[in-house]
């Protein structure tokens, strides 16, 4: 099992920035793709960012690339989701998610077996 807890959300004004942080708990975390997706209220869940197990890539949404950056710290077991130039539509809950061992990950909230509680972020304008 894998636990997920983020932290960082909160109130912020139209251009800030906001870093949001994801512990995991375990020993398995620098083998599997860590995500994050966000869910604004009367909204489906949407994908948001990922970075790989292997090689570290990583892949956004269209709506965030240029104004969001995802990476991981495998000897803090931690993943991170930079947030620059944030709008009033970046509002919602943002959750962590972790793939299975070794797998790839994706864009879908199906790609990932482990999700965290969420940490909420409102942008003001």
């Amino acid at each position: 099992q894998v636990q997920l807890v983020e932290s960082g959300g909160g109130l912020v004004q139209a251009g800030g920035s906001l870093r949001l942080s994801c512990a995991a708990s375990g020993r398995t975390f620098s083998r599997r793709t860590m995500g994050w997706f966000r869910q604004a209220p009367g909204k489906e869940r949407e994908f948001v960012a990922s970075i790989r197990w292997s090689g570290g890539s990583t892949d956004a949404a269209d709506s965030v690339k240029g104004r969001f950056t995802i990476a991981r710290d495998n000897a803090k077991n931690t993943v991170y989701l930079q947030m620059y130039s944030l709008k009033p539509e970046d509002t919602a809950a943002y959750y962590c998610v972790a793939s299975r061992a070794l797998a790839q990950g994706g864009s879908r909230w199906y790609d990932y077996d482990y999700w965290g509680q969420g940490t909420q972020v409102t942008v003001s304008s």
